[in-house]
């Protein structure tokens, strides 16, 4: 089957693709909606422009497609992609990385269905502390890009998570009562590595920047692809 896989850059979109490819679809493109608002109701802000060098390592064509990230308006620009998307490459299906959000998730599918396009979320539901443990054992390498609450620690922001890292961010949310795969919008990630990776991306430099008591936000500035380096 040919589909067109949602791509903000984050782990769950990632790891939404890798699980097409592995199942057997024909992956024919990325779709990248690129919101005018960091207050988007349905689509990732923080550092999207750089989702082109990770198109580029997995070595799939990114369609990336400008939203208003207004609330209802953003909807229509969905619809707009998603059949700008089915004409020009033939896709019959949609996958996404939703893991909790009833919202997104029953926008994506009714929009699709109108469409005749059918929707696979392979993250729904899943157990969030296992999902989060098995991202690194599978290879996964992401930084967090954004806080938007209680509990996380800011120096995690710009960072690959690590193991520990990662056990860090679980005992907060168990003490603080976030989500811990951060699908409630408590943060944002960004992915430099994936098995999928042809190349890995390096982050140059990049900003922390506190927007109230609660909220940060990791800046990128500058990033790279570096070839992987072969283990034998």
């Amino acid at each position: 089957m040919r589909v067109c896989s949602l791509f903000s850059g984050g782990k769950d979109s990632t790891y939404a693709l890798h699980w097409a490819v592995l199942k057997g679809f024909s992956v024919t493109c990325l779709l990248t909606l690129r919101p005018r608002r960091a207050d988007s109701w349905m689509f990732h802000y923080p550092n999207i422009e750089w989702t082109s060098y990770q198109a580029k390592a997995l070595g799939v064509f990114q369609v990336i497609y400008e939203t208003s990230g207004v609330k209802d308006l953003e909807l229509e620009d969905l619809r707009k992609a998603f059949n700008e998307v089915k004409k020009k490459f033939g896709i019959s299906g949609i996958v996404t990385g939703a893991l909790l959000s009833d919202y997104q998730r029953m926008m994506i599918n009714i929009i699709a269905h109108e469409l005749g396009l059918r929707v696979y979320s392979p993250l729904w539901r899943k157990n969030q502390v296992n999902y989060l443990r098995d991202l690194y054992r599978h290879g996964f390498k992401f930084v967090l890009t954004s806080i938007s609450t209680m509990g996380i620690n800011p120096k995690l922001l710009g960072k690959v998570l690590t193991p520990s890292d990662i056990e860090e961010l679980i005992s907060a949310a168990l003490k603080f009562g976030f989500n811990p795969a951060l699908e409630g919008g408590e943060g944002e990630t960004f992915v430099v590595d994936a098995p999928l990776f042809r190349e890995r991306i390096v982050i140059d430099d990049g900003e922390v920047n506190r927007l109230d008591q609660y909220s940060w936000v990791y800046i990128i500035k500058s990033i790279h692809l570096e070839p992987k380096v072969l283990v034998e």
